[in-house]
């Protein structure tokens, strides 16, 4: 943490050369190393700098399946965490994104699981709004910043309430494409409480074979607390190999197969990620266009 502050202190006055906007990006990334458990297999998802256009809501589900997860103690029906055991767990989530400005969207996510011990079961629900640096500040490289908050059950996490930061940068480079979420957990109920912040980073580097055909290497990764990371055993990493089917701008589709390196990580797991876009703008825009003829003040 300390090496941390004096490298903010080096580059303050750089900061402050490189004009207001960019310069507010700037402390808003080195914010987030300042401020903040792995990323769940709810949602396994390396995200890019884009936000969901004004108008428009995207409509996802997540459904990943622990082909190989953790199991129950013996006599048990629960791990050595108190929790569900994740083996042959089927997850499925459902994510709602309203694009609000050309530059702000918020998320929700309901999180669910079936297993054949316990059945279907709610698991939580968390809230992300997330802002970007605007086109029109002609960044080299896309960017933007997302915050997350929410529950989920003891039962299935030990640290119930969670907040992540989760900066992004990402690049296009002709058929090439990366990503890189350098986030940051925190617990504010449960084990993990006295943890602080937690690295959980997330990277992507795609290829477009065709039009309609990227292929994908995510990294996700949990080393524990920043500045004191945990035994190699404890963290967790994960590799997914993964394709996007681009077949129309409304449409998402990512089919991954993932394999765990460490014993804390699901060794094998399936992910599917199925989304599609409604834009209500041109509603929105009769409306206005109405409310201005009637005399009224457009929404």
């Amino acid at each position: 943490m300390k090496s941390l502050v004096s490298a903010s202190k080096r580059f303050l006055p750089w900061i402050a050369s490189c004009g207001s906007r960019a310069g507010f990006g700037l402390v808003l990334a080195l914010a987030a190393g300042v401020a903040a458990q792995a990323q769940d297999n709810y949602e396994i998802q390396v995200y890019g700098s884009e936000t969901v256009a004004p108008g428009t809501l995207m409509v996802e589900t997540h459904s990943n399946f622990s082909a190989i997860g953790s199991k129950s103690l013996p006599g048990s029906k629960y791990t050595s965490e108190g929790t569900y055991p994740t083996n042959h767990a089927e997850r499925e989530t459902l994510e709602l994104t309203q694009g609000l400005t050309p530059w702000s969207e918020v998320g929700f996510y309901l999180f669910t699981t079936t297993n054949q011990a316990e059945g279907f079961q709610w698991v939580g629900d968390h809230i992300r709004p997330r802002v970007r640096a605007p086109e029109k500040w002609h960044w080299p490289v896309g960017a933007s910043l997302s915050m997350e908050f929410g529950y989920q059950r003891a039962r299935f996490s030990p640290d119930t309430w969670t907040w992540e930061i989760r900066p992004i940068v990402d690049k296009q480079m002709g058929r090439w494409y990366a990503s890189v979420n350098p986030a940051l957990e925190r617990s504010f109920h449960g084990p993990g409480v006295h943890d602080g912040l937690e690295f959980t980073p997330g990277v992507q580097v795609g290829y477009d074979f065709t039009k309609v055909v990227t292929g994908n290497i995510e990294y996700y990764g949990a080393f524990g607390k920043l500045g004191d990371f945990s035994p190699l055993h404890d963290q967790q990493h994960q590799v997914f190999p993964s394709v996007d089917l681009n077949f129309s701008k409304d449409w998402e589709i990512n089919l991954g197969v993932g394999i765990g390196a460490t014993a804390s990580t699901d060794h094998l797991i399936f992910k599917a990620i199925i989304g599609r876009r409604f834009d209500w703008s041109h509603r929105w825009s009769q409306r206005a266009a109405k409310d201005d003829k009637n005399g009224l003040q457009a929404p």
